[in-house]
């Protein structure tokens, strides 16, 4: 298959009139829906910034390529556009674009066309080749260079090109697997050709892995480049020279990539040999507590989020329907319980410790991260002990690691699938049991004794400290103690400090997505695009939102925050609102014991401050 199959007349735009990244993304979304190539415009046009949320495809050299690959595509496709003034596109060189590519795949697109659509990016590395498109007059020249283009291509082969004696090897992959990671294979291969550098380079795209490293590649070699923004098969370099580097690393500098690998100016790469081949990462490339601790988070807010809004569905029917001997009772409503509280909530603190000890240690730490959380749970520790419990378990492995290092080699085999289960679930559960788990439950029984206390003095106060708390760390755990203290408080049937939380975690992500639309020039083009999301999660109670606002400037938007989530926290308080649902979200409004409206009013008011004061504290982009 050509890419002139793919790319056609009716999706080309030789004049864009667009003048900013939002735009121009628009008219070529809106170029492939009037030509019939997508389901659904608005879904694919979602996953399109959520591509550049990730990174920005203005890949420099004035060239963009927007791709995604979603179930809203129809059938494959590529728009073409260009603008002879150029669009500041995010580009990695600070350069205008002036040709786009928007790429659709479907979500069970077949080799044969991902690896086509892949190809483009190849072409677009040639320089004369992006010359003849800035040149062409007509949607026929664009086409007819293309068709050149094609007609000249060399299949790629499989031996590594001569060069010097020096071996160098790269692994080159995105998360979408069409553009990024073929760009930077063609980028490093051009540059090592010029420098007479015997270089082979492995793509891991949408059609699978190409151009494979062997064994023996890898022995011979001098140093690994890897390119990536998604896992590869690491293992394999074990005790190589690796280079590890964002995927747009190689586009954007093959020679100094090139140089660092031949001057094996590189870490060696360490890892755990073990049976299934699975990746073992050096521990010093694992690092970080915050790393740790939001893998956990990150995968236990599927179960938050899942769970809780069945648990608010089932609140519909009656708040106790889900209860059989209630005059009330559904069995819907006991389904839906079941769902989501019986089972999703409780699996929330297990796999936040599993992903945290897995985090730390690899796939050997998830099994004793799991049963230090679950015992956790169970035993009355609550969040801080599942936290307590995935490091304990993480580092406990490490150390196992450490101890059967000296084992014969012949007994790598067993260590993944015996030594570590075996005595790290062991170790872990013995230390939660007779150290961790007493000590833990008393402090949260006591914390929970304290707030309770305080609400009944003073309301007012307990909601400026429960919202401001979820808005300190947004997700951490200082907003999940004051979450994990809300279901304790509904579980007594005091459903006011829960309303309060809820509010406060909802103003940062619409507070700052207010921000971006009142405060304009305080924000990045890619920040003002992040906040037009932000109403979404903000709507939807996922904090988290605004967590890359507050890493870009914490000293002006988390103290913004706090103010505005503790605001609302308090107007709920005065305004008398609980809410028996354990979650939060416009979606539990109809449902809150008082006037939804008046809660509606502390959100919006709370967003307000901290819009407000984001806008007076933050300083104009330059």
């Amino acid at each position: 298959m050509k890419i002139t199959d793919l790319l056609k007349r009716d999706t080309m735009i030789i004049d864009l009139q667009s003048t900013d990244k939002e735009s121009v993304i628009n008219e070529l979304v809106s170029k492939l829906a009037k030509a019939g190539r997508l389901d659904d415009e608005q879904a694919y046009k979602e996953a399109i910034l959520a591509r550049e949320a990730q990174s920005t495809t203005g890949i420099g050299e004035g060239i963009a390529i927007p791709h995604a690959k979603t179930a809203a595509v129809k059938e494959p496709a590529i728009a073409f556009g260009r603008s002879k003034a150029g669009i500041d596109y995010e580009a990695l060189d600070g350069q205008p674009s002036h040709l786009f590519f928007m790429i659709a795949a479907p979500e069970g697109a077949n080799n044969t066309h991902l690896e086509t659509l892949s190809s483009l990016s190849s072409f677009l590395m040639n320089p004369d080749f992006r010359a003849k498109l800035d040149q062409a007059e007509s949607e026929e020249e664009i086409l007819a260079a293309f068709d050149a283009e094609e007609g000249e291509e060399v299949q790629e082969e499989e031996a590594a090109p001569a060069g010097n004696q020096a071996k160098i090897l790269a692994v080159t992959a995105c998360p979408t697997g069409i553009a990024h990671t073929y760009m930077a294979a063609d980028a490093l291969k051009a540059k090592a050709k010029e420098m007479d550098v015997n270089l082979k380079v492995e793509t891991n795209g949408s059609s699978g892995v190409k151009n494979g490293l062997t064994a023996e590649d890898i022995a011979d070699a001098t140093a690994i480049i890897v390119a990536a923004d998604k896992q590869v098969d690491m293992e394999r370099f074990n005790g190589k020279h690796v280079i590890q580097v964002p995927v747009a690393q190689g586009i954007r500098n093959p020679q100094k990539l090139i140089e660092q690998a031949m001057k094996q100016d590189a870490p060696i790469y360490k890892s755990d040999r073990s049976a299934g081949g699975e990746d073992k990462a050096a521990p010093a490339e694992r690092s970080g507590f915050y790393k740790h601790l939001m893998s956990g988070v990150s995968n236990m807010l599927p179960f938050v989020v899942g769970g809780g809004i069945l648990i608010a569905l089932s609140f519909i029917f009656g708040i106790e329907a889900h209860k059989p001997d209630d005059p009330s009772y559904h069995p819907l409503a006991k389904v839906l319980m079941d769902i989501g509280g019986g089972n999703a909530f409780a699996l929330m603190i297990p796999v936040l410790a599993g992903f945290i000890a897995m985090s730390i240690a690899d796939r050997p730490g998830f099994a004793p991260g799991m049963v230090g959380g679950f015992m956790a749970a169970n035993g009355g520790a609550g969040f801080l002990g599942g936290l307590i419990a995935g490091f304990l378990a993480g580092y406990l492995v490490l150390g196992l690691k450490r101890v059967f290092k000296g084992l014969p080699q012949s007994l790598d085999g067993i260590k993944p699938v015996l030594l570590y289960p075996l005595f790290g679930i062991l170790l872990t559960g013995l230390i939660m049991i007779y150290i961790v788990m007493d000590p833990v439950k008393a402090l949260n029984e006591w914390l929970t004794g304290v707030l309770g206390e305080m609400g009944k003095g003073n309301l007012v106060l307990l909601g400026l400290i429960l919202g401001g708390m979820m808005a300190i760390d947004m997700g951490g755990p200082i907003n999940k103690a004051a979450f994990t203290f809300g279901i304790a408080m509904i579980d007594a049937g005091n459903f006011a400090p829960h309303a309060a939380i809820m509010a406060g975690g909802m103003v940062p992500p619409l507070g700052l997505a207010l921000a971006t639309t009142l405060f304009k020039k305080k924000f990045t083009q890619q920040e003002r695009d992040a906040g037009k999301t932000c109403y979404v999660m903000g709507a939807s109670f996922i904090t988290e939102g605004a967590i890359p606002f507050a890493a870009a400037d914490p000293g002006r938007v988390i103290p913004s925050v706090v103010a505005g989530a503790a605001v609302a926290g308090a107007l709920t308080m005065i305004f008398g609102i609980g809410l028996p649902a354990p979650h939060g979200g416009l979606f539990v409004f109809p449902i809150v014991n008082g006037n939804p409206l008046l809660y509606f009013l502390a959100v919006a008011v709370g967003a307000i401050v901290t819009a407000v004061m984001v806008g007076v504290l933050k300083k104009p982009v330059k």
